[in-house]
């Protein structure tokens, strides 16, 4: 409870009004490039080589005269769709994103750089999480969008060059009984773990005490605490915003 406290007054500091916009607009769009932009390529890397291997393994799977081909598309999209580009993508980005805005929080504490902002009447939270976990949760769709997307084709590309369902079946299973309203329930979703993993990794690094060792045991308990989060939150969106 200790902790929930912590964080929640963390948040009430950051969560204010910024002190200078103009400020806060420069250092959110650094933060785009750096936790965003420099993700992009892993989130396509990954993304492809799992919508290969999701249509090679329900293909190979589900070799039945009941069942028809087109289901392997079929499958690949939902699979994409409703998990794998919002909740393991988050999970995945939990480390990459979370551990560097911990360490980076971390370094600032034990380095004294926070004492001083604070020193100089400067609100440090909202001065230094702010921008990073607006930067992260408004880019988020966009890494989202990009995995869906490459997982598609990473599932295209088997079809096309292995022949394991013709490219005309796949596709057919991708229109298949398709709702748009999971491509928003993904991208609600995906914005709701960015908070997470932003604000979860931004606590562990800037209550940090200690040195060095103490900063790498922040960004690895806030990886850890973000993913056990957001498989919680997965379990209680899906069940609001699908369950009938």
């Amino acid at each position: 409870m200790h902790k929930f406290g912590q964080y929640v007054i963390l948040m009430l500091r950051t969560l204010t009004a910024p002190e200078r916009w103009s400020v806060f607009f420069k250092q959110m769009m650094k933060e785009i490039s750096k936790l965003g932009v420099d993700s992009l390529w892993i989130v396509i890397f990954i993304s492809i080589f799992i919508g290969a291997v999701i249509t090679i393994q329900v293909s190979l799977n589900i070799q039945s005269p009941l069942i028809p081909d087109f289901t392997v598309g079929y499958i690949a999209r939902e699979v994409i769709l409703l998990e794998f580009s919002s909740t393991i993508m988050c999970l995945i980005l939990a480390g990459k994103v979370g551990s560097n805005i911990a360490s980076e929080l971390g370094t600032m504490r034990i380095t004294e750089q926070i004492d001083a902002l604070e020193i100089m009447g400067v609100n440090s939270a909202n001065y230094l999480i702010l921008p990073k976990m607006v930067a992260f949760v408004i880019f988020i769709p966009v890494l989202v969008i990009f995995s869906m997307f490459s997982g598609i084709i990473g599932g295209y590309i088997i079809a096309t060059f292995t022949g394991i369902i013709t490219v005309a079946k796949y596709e057919y299973g991708l229109r298949y009984w398709f709702v748009p309203f999971y491509i928003g329930y993904s991208i609600v979703k995906s914005m709701i773990f960015a908070f997470i993993i932003s604000s979860v990794a931004s606590y562990y690094g800037y209550y940090v005490k200690g040195g060095a060792l103490q900063v790498g045991k922040a960004s690895t308990d806030s990886v850890v605490m973000s993913s056990v989060l957001i498989l919680t939150f997965d379990l209680i969106i899906t069940q609001l915003m699908l369950a009938k």
